[in-house]
Order: structure tokens, then sequence, then C-alpha cells
């Protein structure tokens, strides 16, 4: 009996992948959990596994090409079996199931379609339909995956919304502010008109990735949907300098491990927070999520994009722990091994810029988190120390973008400065 390869969900937002590339070919034979394939989705790229062992028969989604979640990319059959005479048809209904929308005819009877077994893996809950008509006009818009789902949830006429996000496309924001049933409901949702630049012949308009479509939409509605705010406070980094030299110093004897900066900042962050826990929240319409835990979000940036996958449970965490853990991380970001777990949990991001030369800026925040934080570099500077005298020091600045939903700028100065503790004692980290 043929098996289908079907798109799986590899990351808890997905709604569709690009297939990036094929690793394998028709005629290959394949075992359980190969690495066949890596799929761009929402989060990164990542490697797809088989789900079945035998000999891939056809591929059905090429290198490039997008498909949504639990659609057909391949067919595989055992050694030896041979492909039924229907397998167009069990490949079209398979397509038709993992349609974004919803087919409301009936299947056709006496179908001779045999018996298909799929990857294993989530399926998508059917949306309800308030508003067919809605439907099924919104299958002929520019929509992006999340607010097209949006739309089939509110019963959103997408074709009466002026889409906001890049080329026009309508991105969640516009479906959460259209009133139930768009256009057809009586009025047309204003929205600002895209300015679309102006290239010649010699430029280049390069397509955007789903990663970076995801991106755009997600600090769009962030930026727009969230009030930020703004701190910024400068520390005196020397102490840290001086105890992550001597630290490395010893282990280098030892064979032990090596710290980086970003190691003492992480840690720094995470006992912030333990002290100022009102900033470890999240905002969720009418009230607001306080987490028990720390899951620390690390922004790394990768080729095609930056992504955060989460260090769980982070206050448990020694800083050897911490150190290990973000190392491994960004080896796996680096070699597109991350899984959705590893994006799962986080409650507040570092976002860390020292390393490419910037003093300071302003992060935006990673939603549903209330805040974010960002690192600086290290720079020598001209101090006054505790005599009065004019001195070289060293001095960082951290920054923290915080959701004034959540959080109040009482609050968020007081984890800034529970940060500088940590940073100008470090010592303290360790306690």
């Amino acid at each position: 009996m043929p098996k289908i390869i079907e798109m799986p969900k590899l990351s808890d937002t997905m709604t569709e992948g690009t297939l990036a590339k094929w690793s394998i070919k028709e005629g290959d034979k394949v075992t359980t959990g190969q690495a066949i394939a890596d799929v761009e989705t929402d989060k990164a790229t990542m490697e797809m596994p088989c789900f079945f062992e035998g000999t891939i028969h056809k591929i059905i989604v090429q290198a490039g090409e997008k498909a949504p979640l639990n659609a057909p990319l391949a067919i595989v059959l055992e050694e030896g079996e041979e492909a039924p005479a229907n397998l167009d048809e069990i490949i079209a209904q398979a397509k038709a199931a993992a349609a974004p929308a919803p087919k409301a005819e009936k299947p056709a009877a006496g179908s001779s379609a045999k018996k298909v077994v799929s990857a294993p893996g989530p399926r998508l809950p059917t949306a309800p339909q308030p508003n067919r008509r809605a439907v099924s006009n919104n299958a002929r818009v520019k929509a992006s995956p999340l607010a097209r789902k949006l739309a089939e949830e509110k019963g959103v006429d997408l074709s009466g919304i002026e889409g906001t996000g890049p080329g026009g496309r309508i991105v969640r924001a516009d479906v959460e502010n259209a009133p139930v049933g768009g256009a057809s409901g009586g009025s047309r949702v204003a929205a600002a008109p895209t300015i679309r630049p102006t290239y010649g012949a010699e430029d280049e308009r390069v397509p955007t990735s789903t990663m970076r479509n995801i991106i755009a939409e997600r600090l769009l509605a962030s930026k727009t949907q969230i009030p930020h705010f703004y701190l910024q406070m400068e520390v005196d980094a020397g102490p840290l300098m001086e105890f992550r030299a001597h630290l490395n110093a010893t282990n280098e004897k030892t064979g032990g491990n090596k710290y980086t900066v970003n190691d003492f900042i992480l840690k720094s962050v995470i006992r912030a927070a333990q002290a100022q826990p009102a900033i470890n929240a999240a905002w969720d319409g009418d009230a607001i999520v306080k987490f028990k835990s720390v899951g620390l979000s690390v922004a790394i940036a990768i080729e095609d994009g930056l992504v955060t996958p989460v260090i769980k449970q982070a206050e448990k965490k020694t800083l050897l722990e911490i150190s290990q853990g973000v190392k491994d991380l960004a080896g796996k970001a680096k070699n597109k091994k991350l899984s959705p777990d590893d994006f799962a949990g986080g409650t507040i991001t570092v976002s860390n810029l020292g390393a490419y030369g910037i003093d300071q800026f302003s992060a935006i925040i990673n939603p549903p988190q209330a805040a974010i934080v960002a690192i600086g570099s290290i720079r020598n500077a001209p101090v006054v120390n505790d005599k009065g005298q004019i001195v070289v020091g060293q001095r960082m600045w951290v920054g923290l973008s915080g959701d004034h939903r959540v959080v109040d700028g009482a609050v968020a100065a007081t984890f800034l400065a529970e940060m500088r503790k940590f940073i100008e004692s470090p010592a303290l980290m360790l306690v």
C-alpha cells in the first residue's frame, strides 16, 4: 500500500512550508528517521525526517515550492510494491484534504480510492465557517496563512480588506481590525497605502522567503498592536570582564568551559526576572499571564533571518548549563537542526548586538512576550571614580522594550537595576 509523506508541522504556528531542498530523488531507498529534505517554516529552515521505509516512487512538491500543512510531498512504496492504477486520484484526494479552505461539497459516492497510510502528525482542527460567502472569496485574495485562517474563523471577507503587509498582502492585524463579514458587512476597512519602491533593470527584486514573510508580519503586528516603551541604562562592565577573564584562565588550565560575555548577560537577565517577576509575563486579551518559570528566548542570527530558540526553566540552570545550552542551540541553528520544541516556552527575549559594534538600540518585542532586553557593545570610556578622578572604564548600555499593557515603567526600571547589580557584581550570579 503506498504511503504519503506529508508536510509536517515543524513549528507551533506553522500553517504552510516551503520545500527548500530534497536530499533524495525518485528511486532512492529511504529509512524511517532519515533526513530527506530541508523545509523552510515560519521559524527556521529545518531538516524533515522520513516517516517510512521503502523507495521514493514520486516527488509531488518540487524544491522551492510551497505546500500547506499535511499536503502530500512524496509517495513511498514498499520493497517490491507496484504503484496502484489510481495513484493520481489518491494524490488529488490528499491535496484536497490538506487545502486551507474546507470543501463544502460532499465526497463523490462510490470512490474507488484505497485507504492511504499517511505520515504521523497532528491535524489542524476544522475552522468554523460563520460566513461561507466570505470563505469562498478568500481563496482569490493575497493574504498570509495566519490571516487566512483567522478570516475563516471570524467569517471575514478578505476581498474587502486592504492589506498592510509586503506587496499589499493581508496580514493578521488587518483581519483582527476588520468587521465580521469584511466589505459585505457594509463598510470597507481603511488601511495605510503600501508605498512601493521604484527600481530599474539593473536592480534585483528577490522574492521573500516564508521565514522573512512571517518575520515581517509579526514585527508589523508587534509595532502596531503593542504599546512599546523603551528604557536604557549604562552599566559598569569592568567587574564582569575581570571576573570572566579570571574564570576562563582557570578553566583553560583544567580544560574547562570557556565563557562568553553573553553567558553572563543571560544569567543576569534570568536572575533579574526572578527578582522582578512582573517582567516575566504576557498580555492575554482580558488578563495578564504571569509565568512561573523563565523561558529565555535567545536571538540568534542565521543566513536567512533571525531565530529565537528557548532555554527552558532557565532559573534552574547553572552558568555552565546556560553557556553549554546556548552553544548547542547556536550550533543547531547553523546546521538547521532546531526542532519545534526548541522554540516553545519563551517568556522573555535577549538580543545582543554588541559583537557587531552597536553601542545601544531599541529592540522590537517578540510577541506574545511583554519584554525584550537589548545589549550593546562594551566600550572603553572616560569615567569618574569614587575619588573624583577621571579614569578609563568599561561601559555597556543595556536596554529594555516593554509592553505597557503588562509592564509599568517602575517595574522595568527595577528589572534593569537588578541586571546592573549582577553585572557589576558577577560573583552574585554564582550564589
